[in-house]
């Protein structure tokens, strides 16, 4: 999806502010937590799921402040992939502990991470092509 019409950037801006929100509360609620409390939630070391909760909420805000201060844009689709990293281990430890019915969850929400990744990034390699 070429990101040359107002439309489509709108639908990315969407995308990214929803996006932003999921992973800044997700990520603020596993920061917040104890590391005990996290250690009976999930079969992962507590100390790893406090990495990945930082890394959420760092790439929820790659998602959005670069667009915002209209500085260093680049970093979206970086922060948007690295959410895509992040959301394929949750859809993969999900499936193993689980089962796939709750795995659809994290695999979507990687989709749209992906989905912006791209957009961004072709919007960025349009900008410095000129066309």
């Amino acid at each position: 999806m070429p990101v040359t019409t107002k439309s489509a950037n709108l639908v990315l801006w969407i995308l990214q502010g929803l996006l932003a929100a999921v992973f800044l509360f997700a990520g603020g609620f596993k920061l917040a937590m104890p590391l005990a409390t996290l250690a009976k939630l999930t079969p992962l070391p507590a100390p790893f799921i406090k990495f990945i909760a930082c890394a959420e909420v760092l790439g929820a805000f790659g998602l959005v402040l670069p667009g915002l201060f209209r500085t260093r844009t680049e970093l979206t689709p970086l922060a948007a992939a690295g959410l895509v990293i992040i959301m394929a281990g949750a859809t993969t430890v999900t499936v193993a502990t689980q089962g796939v019915a709750p795995a659809v969850l994290p695999f979507v929400v990687g989709i749209l991470a992906a989905t912006v990744a791209r957009g961004r990034w072709h919007s960025i390699q349009t900008q410095t092509t000129g066309g």
